[in-house]
């Protein structure tokens, strides 16, 4: 793998050296050079079989343990990172799988049985974790790991069709739009989401935005909610909420400078809404984010 240095508050983009296989298996210990915040092009379905810990996946802090499930999609930002206070090693700690989206979208495009997988890449680009599913994923990645040709594709469209009929899962970063196909509908609701990011630190008032799509305050309102599965103030929230994520990770402004330069009137509304949707106040975010840099000494 090639690695990009980032600057400041970023992650590393990871670029695939080989682009041979459409399924590319991958494991590694801890510590080891893998675990880092980066990104890449390709999905990823990532397997912890050792340790405990946080996980930093795109906006997302949690914690894992062994059996923790995730999928990420392309260029979602990603890090586990084991909290071993005796600096205890790990020969094998992560099972992963690499896969394109060009491959499986194609491969969909003439077998329709494999079309069902497309709503689970689609919601894999806020990253997804599977729960209760690490037993049966670790046997199908072993399978993966020790075939080739149809019988590891085989095992894959397998393993994948297993969780995309799964109830047992969570989404972990951001938002998720859920877009009607029509066309018009989306020129829409990408006129103003593009108003929203240049707009946020402001006050947006409904009738303005309706305005710009041609539609009465009543009517945009439920439009907005039932193309995106939000209401437009929610959003707006997400939206300043998250630009105040990439601040406290890449900057030392103060909670209260924060809370301003993204759109919030007072701090005990911002205190609010950054906790109903990060479940951390934004300090304890601010102190959690600086561990998702950790590179252990190899």
């Amino acid at each position: 793998m090639k690695k990009e240095q980032p600057t400041r508050g970023t992650p590393e983009l990871e670029i695939g050296e080989s682009k041979s296989d459409a399924i590319r298996y991958l494991e590694h210990g801890s510590p080891h050079w893998r675990i880092r915040w980066h990104y890449h092009d390709e999905y990823e379905l990532h397997l912890i079989v050792a340790s405990s810990g946080r996980m930093f996946i795109g906006d997302y802090i949690g914690n894992f343990r062994p059996g923790c499930l995730v999928l990420t999609g392309p260029r979602v930002p990603h890090n586990w990172v084991s909290m071993s206070l005796d600096g205890t090693r790990y020969e094998l700690r992560d099972h992963i799988l690499h896969f394109d989206h060009d491959a499986i979208a194609g491969a969909a495009s003439t077998l329709p049985e494999l079309r069902m997988l497309l709503p689970l890449l689609k919601r894999a680009r806020h990253g997804i974790e599977f729960l209760r599913h690490g037993e049966i994923a670790e046997k199908y990645l072993l399978q993966i790991r020790e075939s080739d040709g149809a019988a590891r594709l085989g095992y894959f469209c397998e393993l994948l069709d297993i969780l995309a009929r799964s109830p047992d899962q969570r989404q972990l970063s951001a938002i998720q739009f859920n877009l009607p196909e029509a066309e018009d509908v989306e020129e829409k609701i990408d006129l103003v989401i593009e108003y929203v990011m240049e707009h946020y630190r402001h006050k947006i008032p409904l009738a303005q935005v309706a305005a710009i799509v041609g539609m009465s305050e009543g009517h945009f309102s439920r439009f907005f909610r039932k193309a995106t599965g939000n209401r437009f103030r929610e959003f707006v929230n997400r939206v300043r909420v998250g630009k105040a994520c990439d601040l406290l990770a890449q900057t030392g402004m103060t909670v209260t400078f924060i809370c301003h330069e993204v759109g919030f009137n007072n701090v005990a509304n911002f205190n609010r809404r950054f906790a109903q949707y990060k479940q951390v106040s934004p300090s304890k975010y601010r102190q959690l984010v600086s561990q998702r840099y950790t590179h252990p000494e190899l």
